[in-house]
């Protein structure tokens, strides 16, 4: 059976009372919403609305388990920590569990951000899974630091509102202002896109020469040759 674990990915592990509420101030989407068989896709943002951090969170029991990059595993602890401040609520690496692909399978969910990207899970770790990330980019979708950036990609340019990853009937949380008030005004100008380059070029992100691929910033006049999924042909 081929590998389906994601070994770019870590989980943190977050406990305790009114651990929903603390994470309803912080991410873009409705924690209320969050179940065993609802993952969310979620963003932490700066206050002026720039990604941060991306990830799914997982309901497990009265825990909640978010899926991240391996690389930004420690920092996005520190950060949660921080808005933590004095109330009882344990945050930190959790070891004994790895984060699991597969395009079919019978095990896990459809991906909350698009159900074409495939099914998740998270389970002990295995082998590792190969053609994730060519599979998703495929799809024209974007995630992680070295795509996103770090304060540098306004939440809706990275397409939030199209993969399910804002809610915006929920209360307040970091960012929401700004991005609520892009929303309402329909001033999304930029898009994070996937694009097909030998080499990078001035507006490239990042550039996987193996995949002929680069993840581009551009303005919504400007998509040229970019990929055109279905998902971002519909909001055109």
């Amino acid at each position: 059976m081929p590998g389906t674990t994601l070994i770019d990915r870590a989980l943190i592990r977050l406990s305790g009372p009114d651990l929903r509420d603390f994470l309803q101030g912080l991410v873009t989407n409705d924690v209320a919403l969050l179940a065993p068989d609802r993952p969310l896709w979620a963003g932490l943002l700066t206050a002026q609305g720039k990604a941060l951090f991306d990830f799914i969170l997982w309901a497990d029991g009265e825990d909640i388990l978010i899926d991240c990059e391996a690389e930004q595993a420690e920092a996005l602890v520190r950060r949660l920590k921080m808005y933590r401040l004095r109330r009882p609520i344990h945050i930190g690496r959790e070891e004994g569990l790895c984060v699991h692909w597969a395009k079919q399978a019978s095990e896990g969910v459809p991906d909350p951000r698009l159900p074409e990207l495939g099914r998740r899970w998270l389970g002990p770790c295995g082998e590792a899974a190969e053609g994730w990330r060519e599979h998703r980019l495929s799809l024209g979708v974007t995630e992680g630091t070295a795509e996103l950036g770090s304060d540098r990609t306004l939440w809706l340019e990275a397409n939030a509102a199209e993969l399910n990853g804002v809610s915006f009937t929920k209360g307040c949380y970091v960012g929401q202002e700004n991005t609520a008030r892009m929303n309402y005004r329909q001033k999304v100008n930029r898009r994070l896109v996937v694009v097909p380059r030998d080499a990078p070029g001035e507006r490239t992100r990042i550039h996987y020469p193996d995949l002929g691929l680069a993840v581009e910033h551009r303005r919504i006049d400007d998509l040229g040759e970019a990929l055109m999924p279905d998902w971002l042909k519909s909001w055109l």
